[in-house]
């Protein structure tokens, strides 16, 4: 059995007619009937039953239908990854790349890498997971990615990591404000990842002895950016989502020491990696980058 017949299989018992599933195979019913006939030929069993209202499973049909979402998954696995070691046409690589991406990096910094990565790789295609920076630190530990970009310090053992950027933690608002005041200020607050969150709550319990007053609560991040432009309170963002916007006051947290609080983006992934032509190219490309981006 090759690739073809099991995704015969899964059309063919989603369907349970052989007429509709040969039209989604875009073959004819008569080709899908030998290609079955051959099939139960060489596996020595029955798979399907004609019945007036279409086919039934047999027993063992069921248990290769089981079998074919592994074994699809198994074959692409397979073709990705020669395709991945492989050159073709000299220097041009090729294959998939898996990213997991934060939800900021992936909204802010992939689109324009991607962009260049395309131009000088035109044959690699992407597949790109986002979620928490906590989610994406675990994709790249099962290797359900090949590199994840990851906002905060989380643990990376085992792993090769590249820092790509440093920023500051800011305090934004529409209006001048006194830091000393800000307990009694109305703060719009955003649902972050815990270290985002355990870095502001430790700095503000370092600072105050009573809790913040937080009188609106929002889910994105951009949200918060927006209400605070609005003027509808202050809020405590990373300095990058404050990028560019000129008409806020900001003021960097610091520590005890007076240095700044930085959170750090940092791109992960495994060693082993590497043999893989195209997790290759775009780590050399992304420290390329970086370098390029540091020179004055």
């Amino acid at each position: 059995m090759d690739y073809r017949d099991w995704e015969m299989l899964k059309v063919l018992y989603s369907q349970k007619n052989l007429t509709k599933a040969a039209r989604l195979l875009f073959i004819t019913q008569p080709a899908l009937t030998i290609r079955l006939k051959h099939m139960q030929e060489e596996l020595g069993v029955k798979i399907v039953t004609r019945e007036s209202r279409g086919v039934h499973f047999t027993p063992q049909g069921e248990y290769l239908v089981h079998c074919a979402d592994e074994a699809l998954a198994q074959y692409k696995k397979i073709k990705e990854h020669v395709r991945n070691m492989s050159n073709i046409e000299g220097n041009k690589v090729a294959g998939t790349l898996k990213l997991g991406v934060s939800n900021f990096f992936a909204n802010y910094e992939l689109p324009y890498i991607l962009k260049l990565f395309k131009k000088q790789y035109p044959h690699v295609e992407f597949k790109v997971i986002t979620g928490w920076s906590k989610d994406v630190t675990q994709f790249i530990h099962n290797k359900d990615v090949h590199i994840g970009f990851v906002r905060g310090d989380y643990s990376g053992r085992g792993l090769k990591k590249h820092l790509l950027f440093e920023e500051t933690i800011s305090i934004a608002s529409k209006e001048a404000i006194d830091i000393v005041d800000l307990p009694n200020l109305s703060r719009i607050d955003f649902r972050g990842d815990y270290l985002l969150k355990s870095l502001i709550d430790n700095w503000w319990a370092e600072n105050y002895t009573q809790p913040p007053f937080i009188s609106i609560e929002v889910d994105q991040v951009d949200t918060c950016k927006e209400m605070v432009i609005n003027g509808l309170g202050y809020g405590i963002l990373a300095s990058r989502i404050l990028k560019d916007i000129e008409e806020l006051y900001k003021i960097d947290l610091t520590d005890q020491k007076g240095n700044p609080i930085l959170r750090r983006t940092w791109m992960y992934y495994h060693k082993e990696s590497l043999e893989w032509n195209v997790v290759k190219a775009f780590v050399n490309f992304i420290e390329t980058l970086e370098s390029q981006r540091e020179v004055p």
